[in-house]
C-alpha cells in the first residue's frame, strides 16, 4: 500500500476547508477592526509619522 492511498482514505480534506474558513474570518475580524470608523484619526497620525522630523515620539502610556 503506498502513502498516497493511505492519504487518500484519511479523508483530510475537510480540515483544510475548516482552517480556510478560521483564516478567512480572522482576516476579516482583524481588516474591520483596523479600518474602524472611530480610528480614523489615529490612522492619519501615524500615517504623518515619517514626514514630522521635529516630533518627538513617546511610547504609549496606559491609563490606569
Amino acid at each position: 500500500m503506498k502513502l498516497s492511498d493511505i492519504m487518500s482514505y484519511a479523508e483530510l480534506s475537510q480540515y483544510a476547508e475548516v482552517a480556510l474558513v478560521l483564516f478567512l474570518g480572522a482576516f476579516i475580524a482583524i481588516a474591520i477592526h483596523t479600518y474602524w470608523p472611530s480610528r480614523a484619526a489615529e490612522l492619519h497620525a501615524a500615517s504623518r509619522l515619517p514626514l514630522e522630523d521635529d516630533q518627538i515620539i513617546t511610547p504609549r502610556q496606559t491609563e490606569r
